[in-house]
């Protein structure tokens, strides 16, 4: 069973009410779901939020959602609750799909998972994709990520990394992708950790994982999965829609 949980919060410094902007005529959070939802590998799909405007808004067409605690510190902790609740076993395959990504190709989800079948220690995944519009290198919206010879991740940043002393042409750049997959068994040691020092710099909750010692697996894959941070980027994915250069 792989359960997939997109966690939704309804205040937003940038965008307030962020998971129901709608966007070609959908709410974004419905749009997250429906592609989650055709994806191969999910068993179920649900929402985790603690505002009842979005439960109505998922129920309306359709979906799951649940209600969490108003007290989580952040998605993370939204997903591990809500694994709780549907009482996941240790060993379950959880994906958590961030809801501001309304465009992101379903295929990504079987690139997440892939290397748990290979590697039976391995707790956590995430996935990367290779910069090609320049201004993401040193937009701190767009995190980075830096990964080792076995693909485990180094470090994440909102600033460039790595950051060439030199003019390097053929140096590469990655950005982060929001998606991650755990073992429940995982989910709930991570959460029990107090934040990290990193973590609360670089407001980035994936550093927790690094700063207490344990990996976290980086894949890359060909698929970019544009986000909705301001309304500007609306207007973009939107256009993108419009000419045919994005998911549905």
């Amino acid at each position: 069973m792989t359960v997939a949980v997109i966690p939704a919060r309804f205040g937003s410094s940038r965008l307030e009410g962020k998971p129901l902007a709608r966007i070609a005529g959908k709410p974004m959070i419905q749009r997250v779901y429906e592609q989650a939802c055709q994806s191969s590998i999910i068993t179920q799909t649900i929402v985790a939020t603690d505002d009842e405007r979005i439960v109505n808004a998922v129920n309306s067409f359709g979906g799951e959602a649940v209600m969490t605690s108003d007290k989580c510190r952040s998605g993370t902790d939204r997903v591990a609750e809500t694994a709780d609740i549907l009482g996941l076993g240790p060993d379950e395959l959880i994906i958590n799909i961030q809801g501001d990504q309304p465009v992101f190709n379903p295929l990504v989800i079987k690139e997440l998972v892939s290397p748990f079948g290979s590697d039976p220690d391995l707790v956590m995944s995430t996935l990367a994709y290779k910069i090609v519009d320049e201004r993401e290198i040193t937009d701190p919206k767009d995190v980075k990520v830096t990964f080792d010879n076995d693909g485990f991740a180094m470090y994440f940043s909102r600033a460039q990394i790595p950051c060439p002393r030199d003019p390097d042409p053929s140096a590469d750049f990655y950005k982060h992708l929001g998606f991650y997959a755990y073992t429940k068994g995982f989910l709930d040691t991570l959460v029990s950790l107090p934040s990290g020092r990193c973590e609360q710099i670089e407001k980035l909750e994936q550093l927790r994982v690094l700063e207490f010692g344990y990996k976290i697996k980086v894949i890359v894959t060909v698929h970019d999965s544009p986000e909705i941070d301001l309304p500007g980027d609306i207007r973009r994915i939107e256009a993108g829609l419009l000419k045919g250069d994005l998911n549905p």
